[in-house]
């Protein structure tokens, strides 16, 4: 069976959704799409029929370039009002333990845990012992009778996934797993070394700044900062008197990030609003994007060690303001050595707005390794036919997935 995936990532500013196709630990990008989303406001949906309408525009786009139908999707849910704990659960082992005995154990580590007023985000195992052998991170295969896990549980309130699932539903898609967006960012950046440390992964969005701190890739806190890459947009338009659309245009195509990076012989002219003629120099307009930059960077250093006391060993930053030139200088220069900008190098999503998406069809596989479970969003006759045919295919889905993955249960 082909491993493919569908993953939407809902944002203020955009919606990004990937196909892609998980061989060997790595993702295969069959199809990527961006569009301006309308109905979210820092994070949250505040009008699910707009914000199910810019996922149809995506859906279109995606559709277009596979050949075939999409019917489900993983979709992030906002982190607002998120509460972690630590559980522990058991179940017992006939021979040797498979996937089921490790999904009934973390389904045990939940049950009765969850408040009326919440719902289960995520259960991440922390380590599982089997009869007297401890510290398994993949106790799979191993023989004995009685598996145990100590887990790291994580519940939002209800309405956070009232609202993604009514948007989906909107959309005419169904959604197969709820995840958190930074969770993706960490599983875009992770390497072997990372799953042993302690750090913080900062993600920069349009109205708002996620800061959150992972231990041994189990994110245990995360906080949410209310200033974004559209203040940048507000002080260009304060300073030049333009409207946000230029403002914009002028973050993206023509400022970087640092001062330092700016070439101050280089000028662009644009008309104000008032339809005056206007020479902006790269070198002041960067001036003022560094000095908001390093606000939130700043803010978001200040957070990381209000969240915590352990001893950092990295600092992600992403987000799509992050592929500004100059940018990795301002993180050194306001976090340090140990931070870095992440660098997408996946063919067909290499920018940084795409890190939680991939991320959390990244994230989603090794749930389903954990679990000993084979899934995909297309089957393999419908993967022969994308092959074959460009045209838009109407086969309904067969999917069982409702059947052996339910998601407030073993996610």
């Amino acid at each position: 069976m082909k491993k493919v995936y569908t993953g939407i990532d809902i944002g203020s500013d955009s919606i990004k959704m990937i196909t892609a196709e998980i061989f060997d630990q790595k993702a295969r990008v069959l199809a990527s799409s961006s569009v301006r989303s309308v109905g979210v406001k820092k994070g949250v949906i505040t009008d699910p029929k707009m914000v199910a309408d810019s996922i149809r525009l995506a859906v279109k786009e995606l559709e277009s370039m596979l050949g075939l139908k999409i019917e489900e999707a993983l979709v992030n849910v906002s982190s607002n009002g998120m509460d972690v704990s630590i559980v522990t659960g058991e179940s017992s082992v006939e021979d040797e333990v498979t996937g089921e005995e490790v999904t009934n154990a973390l389904k045990n580590a939940v049950l009765g845990r969850v408040e009326e007023d919440r719902e289960l985000i995520t259960i991440q195992p922390i380590v599982f012992a089997l009869d007297d052998e401890m510290n398994l991170q993949d106790p799979k295969h191993l023989k004995g009778q009685e598996l145990s896990v100590k887990a790291v549980m994580s519940t939002v309130p209800k309405q956070n996934v009232k609202d993604v699932l009514t948007v989906m539903k909107l959309a005419g898609l169904k959604a197969v797993d709820l995840t958190f967006g930074i969770c993706g960012d960490y599983a875009s950046a992770m390497t072997d070394e990372m799953k042993s440390q302690a750090g913080a992964v900062i993600n920069i969005g349009h109205d708002k700044t996620e800061v959150a701190i992972l231990n041994k890739g189990i994110m245990i806190k995360n906080e949410i900062l209310t200033v974004g890459s559209k203040h940048v947009d507000s002080d260009i338009c304060y300073i030049y008197k333009v409207d946000r659309t230029r403002a914009r245009q002028l973050k993206e195509t023509f400022a970087v990030a640092s001062k330092r990076y700016a070439d101050y012989n280089d000028v662009v002219e644009i008309e104000g609003k008032d339809g005056e003629k206007l020479t902006i120099n790269q070198s002041e307009i960067s001036e003022i994007v560094e000095a908001r930059l390093k606000q939130i960077l700043n803010l978001a250093k200040k957070q990381i060690n209000l969240l915590t006391k352990r001893e950092i060993s990295y600092i992600i930053i992403t987000g799509g303001i992050s592929e500004l030139a100059g940018f990795q200088y301002l993180v050194e220069e306001v976090l340090g050595r140990t931070a870095s900008t992440l660098n997408l190098t996946t063919m067909g999503v290499r920018h940084n707005k795409y890190s939680s998406v991939l991320g959390m069809i990244k994230y989603f596989d090794q749930k389903l390794e954990l679990r000993g479970k084979k899934y995909s969003m297309f089957q393999d006759r419908k993967m022969e036919e994308m092959k074959t045919t460009k045209k838009k295919s109407n086969l309904s889905s067969d999917t069982v997935i409702s059947k052996v993955f339910g998601h407030f249960f073993e996610n």
